[in-house]
């Protein structure tokens, strides 16, 4: 049994965990004694340099265990947006300069840090994008890639999970369909790394984004799998580090903790990934039960992360009852522009209504959530719904 994680205790009941995941101790004391004794510069051919090349060799084995991958495709950076800038940037800018081609595939539910990107291509480098639409349940169709593909592709880019629906794109499928036109494929899996069993080889993928702090790491570091042989331009440039795509003296103590968070969620998800799942569908019923008629999954139903839970609840927003019911942190998927509440983009594009979309909560559990948190949080919901409903 795991001991209580210090950060939660005498706090709000956690439900947010697609947002940040908690240091998990075992990574902070690695880092820790990374930042106590291991200060010296990577680059340093003496003792205390040597000393920091050998922990970040071990650390980029660790993270490219979890993928299934080598140690030298792995990339360091400082977290899943700057991942996703040198995949989808790095490839675009190599392709043009070659004449390869200047036409990019994405969909309309990605991540602000693909949707920017490829837009900036756009704007300052003249690439066409094409954004494809998603179904009812936030899943882009396959054959919709078919049809916009073309001999000026050079690269795909889907995220593997949706961050706030949880629900999972077929990126084996799409990913086939890329190669066979000669694109490359690249899958932003901040949010299912950790949580799901995710394997470059069954994927299909050329390059695939990490983020620490969505599978118990801190913030400010990440890494880019980059399939042996792919091209790309730097995002940083200075000196050789990171095989010369990423440039800056290396923060050791960060991918040391990133690298123990890697070996401990793949330690770990065997049986973190049933216990989250089936807390997930416990929290699901109890508030159907609670809440007859009112309750909406919003998302695949079975293709979706282990521990997310995307629902909408009839007659109240998303965004009052969680500030009636400050003891539970958790998210809604809105945005508030000056006072103006604005449904989330990601519902909105899988076809939902208004009303729907701005009644929606995202629920997401963890490797601390516990049967006690999920029946709380449940019956202080409800109990809050249905005080803003009377």
């Amino acid at each position: 049994m795991m001991l209580p994680h210090l950060g939660l205790m005498g706090r709000p009941v956690y439900l947010d965990y697609n947002a940040t995941t908690p240091v998990d101790p075992v990574v902070f004391q690695a880092m820790q004694q990374c930042l106590a004794y291991r200060f010296g510069n990577p680059s340093s051919t003496h003792r205390y340099g040597q000393d920091a090349q050998e922990l970040i060799a071990v650390a980029r084995q660790q993270v490219a265990d979890l993928p299934g991958c080598r140690a030298d495709e792995i990339t360091f950076t400082a977290g899943g947006s700057e991942s996703d800038n040198l995949a989808i940037r790095g490839v675009a800018l190599a392709q043009q300069a070659q004449g390869r081609g200047n036409h990019i595939i994405t969909q309309v539910t990605e991540h602000p840090a693909v949707i920017n990107a490829c837009r900036a291509l756009e704007r300052l480098h003249g690439f066409r994008v094409t954004y494809l639409p998603v179904d009812g349940y936030g899943r882009v169709d396959p054959a919709d890639v078919e049809k916009a593909i073309d001999e000026q592709t050079i690269l795909v880019t889907i995220m593997h999970a949706n961050n706030e629906t949880g629900t999972v794109q077929p990126i084996a499928e799409i990913a086939e369909i890329a190669h066979r036109h000669g694109a490359l494929m690249h899958t932003d899996a901040a949010q299912s790394v950790g949580k799901l069993p995710v394997r470059v080889a069954d994927l299909g993928v050329d390059l695939l984004t990490i983020a620490g702090h969505k599978l118990y790491a801190p913030k400010g570091i990440g890494a880019l799998y980059i399939r042996r042989g792919v091209e790309l331009e730097p995002i940083i440039y200075g000196g050789g580090q990171e095989g010369g795509r990423r440039a800056g003296t290396e923060n050791t103590p960060y991918m040391v903790a990133l690298g123990a968070a890697c070996q401990l969620a793949q330690e770990r998800l065997a049986e973190d990934m049933p216990r989250i799942q089936d807390l997930r569908d416990q929290l699901q019923e109890i508030l159907e039960q609670r809440l007859p008629g009112r309750v909406s999954l919003n998302g695949h139903p079975s293709e979706r992360l282990p521990n997310t839970l995307n629902i909408s609840i009839a007659g109240v927003s998303g965004e009052a009852v969680l500030a009636a019911a400050p003891e539970i942190a958790s998210s809604t998927g809105s945005a508030c522009h000056e006072g103006n509440t604005e449904p989330s983009a990601v519902l909105m594009a899988m076809g939902l209504s208004r009303e729907r979309a701005l009644g929606a909560l995202r629920l997401t559990l963890g490797r601390w959530t516990g049967e006690i948190d999920i029946e709380w949080a449940a019956r202080l919901l409800a109990r809050t719904v249905n005080r803003l409903s009377s």
